[in-house]
């Protein structure tokens, strides 16, 4: 039976070595990013940031934000009324007539008194990678601030990172929310994901056609 027990220790071996590069891809994501997410009184005094940058996230069969998502609708809002940028780009999943995020999002930062000229809208942001490299393609981004939850931050800034876009992160945290623990697992394997997306450059899932930050937001609409 010694083959049999060969063949259990190559198994266990190779698990914790999958294991180990796992974490450890997880680990450089998270440790070559954190110094780019910043407080509002930080990314305040950097200059020439173009646009505000807010992930979607799940919207209510009642058409209202869900509370991690209105919680990035907030800091987004008080971004652009800080003039941390002069636009605001929402990037969501909108693949339905029945379900349609940035709409909502674009909503909800109108009623904050946000001209909606000032606010694009990305309609085919249906993964945090499709969200950032649509606004390097389609909105030609140099700079920006992204806005989501600290543990989805560090992705979203590495995925900048690779591609060349100057990238900060300013957190929307303000409680902490439920099945956060699943969240920060499943969030292992994003990271792992991504890293190789980015690395391979895949292109987004739907692409289209440019769009300028220069011109009237309510042409996303």
């Amino acid at each position: 039976m010694k083959w049999l027990k060969r063949v259990f220790l190559f198994f266990v071996a190779t698990f914790f070595f999958l294991l180990f590069f796992l974490f450890s891809i997880n680990s450089y994501v998270i440790f070559s990013t954190k110094e780019q997410i910043l407080t509002l009184e930080e990314v305040q005094e950097i200059e020439d940031i173009e646009v505000i940058l807010v992930l979607g996230c799940q919207v209510r069969s009642n058409g209202t934000p869900s509370a991690m998502l209105e919680d990035r609708l907030k800091t987004g809002v008080s971004l652009y009324q800080n003039h941390v940028a002069p636009k605001i780009l929402m990037s969501g999943d909108h693949q339905s007539a029945y379900y349609n995020e940035v709409k909502v999002m674009k909503a909800y930062a109108v009623e904050q008194n946000v001209s909606s000229s000032n606010i694009f809208l990305d309609h085919a942001g249906i993964s945090t990678y499709d969200s950032i490299v649509r606004a390097k393609e389609i909105f030609h981004v140099k700079k920006m601030v992204i806005v989501t939850q600290s543990y989805h931050l560090y992705r979203a800034i590495y995925i900048a990172n690779q591609l060349g876009i100057e990238a900060y992160g300013v957190s929307s945290d303000t409680i902490t929310y439920s099945n956060q623990l699943y969240r920060e697992i499943r969030e292992i394997l994003a990271r792992n994901k991504d890293f190789f997306l980015a690395m391979f450059r895949f292109k987004p899932e739907i692409s289209g056609s440019d769009i300028s930050l220069e011109s009237d937001g309510n042409f996303t609409n």
